[in-house]
């Protein structure tokens, strides 16, 4: 049943196959400034995606729950950290792709990006079943990476465009019109294949966090202005997903085969390289989600010959 659903995505899922493939060439691999803190093995442990063609994108759901998606498909997978079991939730369109995502526990949807399609899909978690496509930008090239949450709405960014999209949300769950926020400073150098990548909110939702994949480096944005500024002292070669919390944030870094916990300053302007989580399990992770003191971290295997597996990797959030 699931192949007959699918078979007219199959065009799809070769783009998104190739796209995967082709991005161990698209991504710079910059030159550490400085030799990073030793890496310490984490113990960890594997939770295979049953049926995945793809996987980039997870959140974390309501307590152990976490959401992860086919990049392939688009189709959305739920499974439990502490079960250590995933299941099929979602059964997505055709042509659609899950790129990074977020849960939003008040209203129970998931929000996730949708690649080059240049959209945003909403999922009805307490239904299983597809609320919206949201149209964030009509121009291309676009790729739109990942999402953020704040209590006003959800942040996407895209990684060919010097921009990011705004959808508000209101009290009730209603989605508001698309607003676009134009970049100036560091974080709206194009100048690379790939640019902004991961994003997170902090100080409440006042700033933003992004990350550049071409720059290595993590930049804050005003979500009023769109003005942006390095975060000092912190080079992140290969920077996929991010995590803030508090004054925390790891970054993802896929083809390094690595998160780094990094420690920021209290006005965001600079952060320091605590510790570096490395696992035996990891194979080219992009994304991750918090659960308190452990990490669920996607493998998508990016340039892995032909993988048989897309799986999320649960671990500590530090390396010691």
């Amino acid at each position: 049943m699931r192949e007959n659903t699918h078979q007219s995505a199959r065009p799809f899922r070769r783009a998104a196959l190739a796209f995967a493939a082709a991005l161990a060439l698209l991504l710079p691999v910059p030159a550490a400034a400085a030799p990073a803190p030793e890496k310490a093995p984490a113990a960890a442990k594997s939770i295979v995606l049953p049926g995945a063609g793809g996987a980039e994108g997870i959140a974390a759901g309501k307590g152990t729950v976490f959401y992860a998606g086919d990049l392939a498909t688009g189709d959305i997978f739920r499974g439990d950290i502490r079960k250590g079991s995933a299941e099929l939730f979602v059964d997505a369109p055709a042509g659609r792709m899950a790129v990074g995502m977020k849960f939003d526990r008040r209203h129970e949807l998931l929000f996730v990006a949708g690649g080059p399609a240049g959209t945003a899909y909403v999922y009805d978690t307490k239904a299983a079943t597809a609320k919206a496509t949201i149209q964030l930008t009509a121009t291309q090239p676009a790729f739109i990476n990942d999402v953020a949450l704040t209590r006003e709405g959800a942040w996407f960014t895209n990684s060919n465009a010097a921009e990011l999209y705004f959808v508000p949300v209101g009290t009730d769950g209603t989605l508001g019109t698309v607003r676009t926020l134009k970049l100036t400073g560091p974080a709206s150098d194009t100048d690379s294949q790939f640019n902004l990548n991961g994003i997170a909110a902090a100080n409440g939702g006042r700033t933003l966090i992004v990350a550049h994949s071409g720059n290595a480096a993590l930049y804050t944005v005003n979500p009023q202005t769109g003005a942006s500024a390095a975060i000092a002292g912190v080079n992140v070669p290969n920077v996929d997903g991010i995590l803030v919390r508090g004054r925390t944030l790891w970054a993802v870094q896929n083809f390094s085969n690595q998160i780094s916990r990094i420690k920021l300053s209290g006005d965001l302007s600079s952060g320091v390289v605590k510790d570096v989580i490395t696992s035996p399990l990891f194979q080219i992770p992009t994304t991750a989600a918090n659960f308190g003191g452990k990490l669920a971290v996607v493998n998508a295997k990016f340039g892995v010959q032909d993988p048989e597996n897309f799986d999320v990797v649960v671990l500590r959030g530090k390396s010691r």
